[in-house]
């Protein structure tokens, strides 16, 4: 792993990274157990994913930057902005839920305040959308750049080619991640793509094209860094595909031991990035027994507390249906 030095990284700064990348982890792992007690209706996963979202939004200019993320971006949205009680809020579908007021699937992200995308069930939609925002922002002279993730599954849809090629031709500010983890639901990537390297895909689109290690934040965050950079400067939109590997089942509705062997995901689990980056942290003094048990105390109070006030919040009101529906 490159040493976060030469990123121009501070200690505190990847100290953060990995508060954030263990945040999405412990969220996960709750939001499995009240799906399992039958509190929430649907889970799908970022366990395995972490290290790329959080280096890849930790890349992002927080403040003017805009995204659309993909259904399991837990790492992205929280990195962004989103709370914990926000998140919890989305996934009992209660009123206050900023990403859709209680009315979508948990994990269909969308936050005006900060400025990200609403996204829906169809996968791959997101894409030509954040082409969109590229564009605007080319047309009204705006530095912000515009960032979207999907699965690799998704990238064999019509919406991330046209998407791609529009953005390639007018050279918009746009950086397009392929999150790789092995698998489209129960289809192995190998079934899914002939080409080694997804990322291959952006020459025939005239971009820049890289594949990094997603189990690697540092590694990610490179990539994403220099991708805005050229973007900001007028060079076009990058395709970045970060490959790791998705530790639990596709959603809470899968069974995965029909289509993979548990000894499969337990040595992928080795390479989880962010046991990977702890043991980077603590090889490099920075993060201690210490502050490693503070942090893990905080993080489960602040969840505990999302949770119970996400469980009791009221649900929308009936009279609100048809609020902000366009008819």
């Amino acid at each position: 792993m490159m040493n976060h030095k030469e990123l121009d990284l501070s200690d505190d700064e990847v100290l953060e990274m990995y508060r954030l990348m263990l945040t999405a982890r412990r969220i996960d792992e709750r939001m499995w157990l009240l799906n399992r007690a039958g509190r929430i209706p649907f889970v799908v996963s970022c366990q395995g994913q972490e290290a790329q979202q959080v280096g890849a939004a930790f890349a992002l200019n927080r403040d003017k930057d805009y995204s659309a993320p993909y259904y399991r971006d837990v790492g992205v949205v929280l990195t962004l902005g989103m709370t914990v009680q926000e998140l919890m809020l989305q996934a009992f579908a209660k009123a206050e839920d900023p990403n859709s007021g209680g009315r979508q699937m948990p994990g269909h992200f969308g936050c005006k305040r900060l400025r990200m995308l609403s996204g829906s069930s169809p996968v791959t939609t997101q894409v030509p959308h954040a082409v969109g925002i590229g564009l605007a922002c080319q047309m009204t002279n705006d530095s912000a750049i515009s960032f979207v993730t999907l699965g690799e599954g998704s990238s064999n849809q019509g919406d991330f080619h046209e998407g791609a090629n529009f953005a390639a031709v007018h050279k918009l500010p746009v950086i397009i991640m392929i999150e790789n983890n092995q698998y489209a639901i129960s289809v192995p990537v190998a079934k899914q793509v002939a080409c080694e390297r997804l990322s291959d895909r952006a020459i025939g689109y005239g971009m820049h094209g890289e594949t990094v290690d997603g189990n690697n934040p540092l590694a990610v965050y490179k990539a994403v860094k220099e991708a805005a950079e050229r973007a900001r400067h007028g060079e076009g939109p990058s395709l970045i595909e970060a490959v790791s590997y998705r530790l639990t089942p596709h959603s809470s509705d899968d069974d995965d031991r029909s289509y993979r062997s548990r000894e499969e995901v337990n040595a992928a689990k080795e390479k989880d990035g962010l046991h990977l980056f702890r043991q980077y942290l603590v090889e490099h003094n920075i993060l201690t027994e210490a502050e490693e048990a503070k942090m893990e105390t905080e993080i489960k109070a602040d969840i505990d507390q999302a949770t119970d006030y996400a469980e009791s919040a009221p649900y929308p009101s009936p009279d609100t249906l048809l609020k902000s529906v366009y008819q």
